[in-house]
């Protein structure tokens, strides 16, 4: 489905009928919309499509739909070592969830102190602060800086599947039993 849409994308793009953003936004919003009407695809990939959808009718040029159905076709195609860094943790961290890890994005004030996240060594998490999310990526999507992150669990089958993905988590300097780790690009 991916892939169509983007090739329908493309050709509107050569056809002229595509020159913008908002044209892009709004070409990919009904394609989407024919296609589910239509029922183009398997009802398996409906769910996507759905969310693809609302997500263009929400938010129009800032869903980025286009960035969107190509992170689906080159999660779907196995080119991740291609991807950038970004790319290629969020594949990571799509993959762990499917394998029942917990993954969460916590605030500053979730992060530590009296209102941190209590972490339980025996259930498979994965736990990131958003502020250092922000900051540890450039617009590219390339490593920039420290991305700290705390896993408990099976930390070795975490590890596996970071490696294939180009990631190593690295453990930091712990304090007391809090389960730190540094994440790192490593040679694809």
């Amino acid at each position: 489905m991916a892939w169509c849409a983007l090739v329908a994308l493309h050709f509107a793009r050569k056809d002229g009928v595509v020159n913008g953003e908002s044209q892009e936004s709004l070409f990919l919003t009904r394609w989407l919309a024919t296609a589910l009407k239509q029922k183009r695809f398997p009802r398996e990939v409906a769910p996507d499509i759905e969310w693809l959808l609302k997500q263009g009718r929400l938010y129009g040029v800032r869903a980025k739909l286009t960035s969107k159905l190509e992170y689906l076709w080159h999660s779907c195609t196995g080119e991740i070592s291609a991807q950038s860094d970004l790319f290629r943790l969020t594949y990571a961290i799509e993959t762990a969830k499917s394998m029942q890890w917990t993954y969460r994005l916590l605030s500053d004030l979730e992060w530590s102190g009296r209102h941190g996240v209590p972490v339980n060594p025996e259930l498979n998490c994965l736990y990131l602060a958003k502020s250092s999310l922000d900051a540890a990526f450039d617009d590219d999507g390339r490593l920039k800086g420290e991305l700290l992150a705390r896993i408990t669990g099976n930390i070795a089958g975490l590890s596996t599947l970071l490696s294939r993905c180009g990631w190593e988590a690295v453990a930091a300097e712990n304090v007391g039993s809090d389960p730190l780790y540094r994440l790192c690009v490593t040679a694809v």
